[in-house]
């Protein structure tokens, strides 16, 4: 299976008391998919709330989108503290019909972590199935999170990785990866994830992307990978300059932990999702905050 491509990060329709909405999540994956271009989808990560579902709402997530992505691939997440509880996740999502898993790592490393701690986790899961896995490579700024390059070398190294969701959030670390890749083991795909800059990493060299920006405007998101493949440099500064607001009311906007929110905002203030709830911790955002991404979604060009 060709894994490389675009991807959409979806989100995960709640209703109003934290259940998931299973009419709402089809629908908004059947949406997704419905644009040209979009490879497959990434169900369960951060704009997903993974991090907040069982593991049989994880695994029925899984159904659910297989059903709605046809014969496009699948990529289930996989957080959990527990590299025994990761890996039973992993052999959930195999069981639920995941055509890959992706690992993301523990929030506790971003406070510190040791190299064996990560590799043994990333082992674990990787020794679970025998899906292919991708990585994720997190921010610069994230702490342990982020792994540097004598680590990312080993679990490269790994024998099914076969893709990197990289999200380091900075140019030159993104080149980093890229360049460390293409010299130990080319045949993994590194795929530009840091919304905010997908333009610069895209005119590096990118595999394809896994980013939730493209749950919201998909269409965008793949106009962008083709003019930069074509060599259209107007083209792809052009759509760099719409889609750069929208990704900073986002993402850049303080704190990082309300993009999930937002992102569902957007979709609500697009018509296209009936009520942005998600599951508590996460809050409504107010209309303020409303205002501020309804400016750059018409900034975007996707909202009059």
């Amino acid at each position: 299976m060709n894994l490389r491509g675009i991807y959409a990060a979806i989100i995960l329709p709640m209703q109003a008391d934290g259940r998931i909405d299973e009419a709402g999540l089809p629908a908004h994956a059947e949406q997704v998919m419905a644009c040209p271009g979009i490879h497959g989808l990434l169900v369960n990560g951060h704009a997903g709330e993974g991090v907040y579902l069982t593991p049989e709402e994880a695994s029925l997530v899984i159904r659910i989108a297989k059903r709605a992505a046809g014969t496009a691939p699948v990529v289930a997440g996989i957080t959990a503290e527990s590299s025994a509880m990761a890996a039973s996740l992993a052999r959930d999502a195999a069981a639920a019909g995941a055509d890959a898993v992706m690992v993301f790592a523990p929030f506790s490393w971003a406070m510190g972590v040791d190299p064996r701690v990560v590799l043994h986790h990333h082992q674990a899961i990787h020794d679970a199935t025998s899906l292919p896995l991708f990585l994720f490579q997190g921010a610069v700024k994230s702490g342990g999170l982020h792994f540097p390059p004598d680590l990312l070398s080993a679990l490269i190294r790994l024998p099914r990785v076969v893709g990197i969701k990289e999200g380091s959030w900075e140019s030159v670390a993104y080149d980093v990866t890229r360049r460390l890749v293409a010299r130990e083991r080319p045949e993994v795909a590194v795929m530009a994830s840091g919304d905010e800059h997908l333009f610069p990493c895209f005119l590096a060299g990118s595999a394809g992307s896994l980013v939730s920006l493209a749950a919201v405007v998909p269409e965008l998101i793949v106009a962008l990978d083709e003019a930069v493949k074509a060599g259209d440099m107007a083209a792809g500064l052009a759509l760099h300059d719409r889609l750069a607001p929208l990704a900073r009311a986002i993402y850049g906007a303080a704190p990082p932990g309300l993009a999930t929110p937002r992102l569902k905002a957007c979709l609500h203030l697009l018509g296209r999702l009936p009520a942005p709830h998600s599951r508590a911790p996460l809050p409504l955002l107010s209309p303020a905050e409303h205002a501020v991404l309804r400016e750059a979604l018409i900034t975007a060009g996707v909202m009059a």
